[in-house]
């Protein structure tokens, strides 16, 4: 059976760091013989989360954009690498936006205690890359994550995570974490069942 992978580049800036990265990531997934998949969030309107909370009643968002086609993606995907650069100790606020309306999906989870696919080993890596010359900012990044692959019923597999990268294209330099987003991307088609916590790269 050949594994979907679904990429999702987040950054607001176009071939930014994280971005560069997922495409390395996706290249790594075809050489595994996947079917991948690339998506800028940019490109896609996506409102915020209202909170009106009429979800956990229904497990469906009543606002309507194109979040109902990126949620179908999403849950028809094998594997997810989702890329986001850091702003603030924490994921950009597109990523943010897309995150925060999956209450929808923990409605159903959680409230509604409905089965949200039919799917078997969905598996998703993170790709974080950051300016700041510490570490910790991918604390933030690992709590938010592990929620939100929680909601879409995926297993936390794997983060690379880059800092001191910030200024666009200087990633390109980093010949290090090409070649470990390549690897990466190849092992969450391959690797046989993932760890019960995620595994971390972390590249300075």
């Amino acid at each position: 059976m050949t594994i979907k992978v679904l990429g999702l580049s987040t950054s607001p800036r176009p071939n930014s760091n994280s971005d560069l990265l997922l495409r390395q990531a996706l290249a790594g997934a075809q050489s595994a013989s996947a079917q991948t998949e690339y998506i800028r969030l940019s490109d896609l309107n996506i409102a915020p989360c209202i909170e009106c909370n009429r979800c956990y009643a229904t497990g469906i968002c009543v606002i309507d954009d194109d979040y109902q086609a990126l949620s179908e993606k999403l849950f028809n995907t094998d594997r997810l690498i989702f890329a986001t650069p850091i702003f603030f100790m924490s994921v950009c606020a597109q990523a943010k936006a897309l995150i925060d309306r999956s209450q929808c999906h923990w409605a159903q989870k959680y409230v509604l205690k409905k089965q949200l696919t039919g799917k078997q080993d969905r598996r998703a890596m993170v790709i974080a890359v950051g300016g700041s010359k510490s570490t910790k900012m991918f604390d933030n990044i690992r709590s938010t994550m592990k929620s939100y692959f929680d909601a879409l019923q995926m297993q936390y597999a794997a983060n690379l995570f880059v800092n001191k990268v910030s200024d666009a294209g200087q990633i390109e330099k980093h010949i290090a974490a090409f070649a470990e987003a390549f690897r990466l991307g190849k092992d969450l088609v391959i690797a046989p069942t993932p760890l019960a916590n995620p595994f971390d790269i972390v590249l300075t």
